[in-house]
């Protein structure tokens, strides 16, 4: 079986794609896994520094359908809207790992768990925002005993890009992940997706037009998905604890899973300095402060050939 692990970035954030590209060859050098990379904007020195770490490097065309007024300027968007024509960019894949550039990998054996729920053909394999330590993805503002508002990424977004009555069906549903998800070549969901996609982006926002279109083909139109445990994918907006024993970030309730892949949300200031951090609890009710950054990587020192294509 052959896999690709696929991300994308342009110049601004480079510094947390070449991470996330190191945290995985940490784990992935003897493995039959291939690099991909979308080129949404990198710099030639930056391509330059990236091309010995991965197997491919593309400048991907706009879809058709996205309009130059709509793309105009916006090459940065490419690694959003391109997400699901990974198979015609990247072929001869049997199974896609995406994985946002700024994620890194804490512990394979999450890495391991989409791959195997995505090989089995006929399913998504992600995570979504269902999870004991996160809160409820729904606000709503009431007046008097009427709800007001309903604060919601599919009511936010879904009104514009599919109307009202699609964005109502949508909206009690948590919201999918896609910075990080894993499908096979041959799943039914790449081709509705590629529609969909067009489809949102040219009536509603383009960012983020490529997990609000994911939520319609799997919330509403019935593509399946296999939901993987918050641990597979953490969104740090929300913080986990530190396990000072082993060294690792961990869910923050029993049993203290370790997480397997970091996902930088929410922490715009972390995401920009590496010197930044957090204070978070420990599993042994300490305090310590962190960065949520990929703790291995040091450009001047770590320095890891680039793999041979199988």
């Amino acid at each position: 079986m052959r896999i690709a692990i696929v991300s994308g970035s342009d110049k601004n954030y480079f510094p947390l794609l070449i991470e996330m590209v190191h945290s995985v060859r940490q784990f992935s050098v003897d493995r039959n896994i291939d690099i991909c990379v979308m080129d949404a904007g990198l710099a030639e020195s930056q391509r330059e520094q990236l091309s010995p770490l991965v197997n491919q490097l593309v400048i991907p065309d706009w879809p058709n359908g996205i309009s130059e007024e709509k793309s105009k300027g916006k090459d940065y968007l490419k690694a959003c809207i391109c997400r699901p024509f990974i198979p015609e960019i990247f072929p001869g894949y049997d199974v896609y790992l995406w994985m946002d550039c700024d994620t890194w990998v804490q512990d394979w054996s999450s890495v391991e768990m989409f791959i195997r729920s995505a090989a089995k053909g006929d399913r998504l394999a992600i995570t979504n925002g269902a999870d004991r330590s996160y809160p409820k993805p729904i606000r709503i503002s009431w007046l008097g005993r009427w709800p007001r508002k309903i604060g919601s990424f599919y009511n936010a977004n879904g009104k514009k890009a599919f109307g009202w009555a699609t964005a109502k069906k949508m909206i009690p549903h948590y919201v999918l992940s896609a910075a990080t998800f894993a499908i096979a070549a041959k799943a039914p969901h790449w081709k509705r997706w590629q529609e969909v996609i067009v489809e949102a982006a040219m009536k509603g926002k383009m960012f983020p037009a490529e997990q609000l279109s994911l939520g319609k083909i799997i919330h509403i139109e019935g593509y399946k998905a296999e939901y993987l445990p918050a641990y597979a994918m953490w969104q740090c907006q929300h913080k986990p604890f530190w396990d000072a024993e082993k060294s690792v970030f961990v869910e923050p309730n029993e049993p203290h899973a370790t997480i397997g892949i970091m996902h930088l949300s929410g922490v715009d200031d972390i995401r920009a300095d590496r010197d930044v951090k957090t204070e978070i609890e420990t599993t042994d009710g300490k305090t310590v402060s962190v960065n949520y950054r990929y703790p291995l990587f040091a450009a001047e020192k770590l320095t890891i050939a680039k793999p041979q294509r199988v």
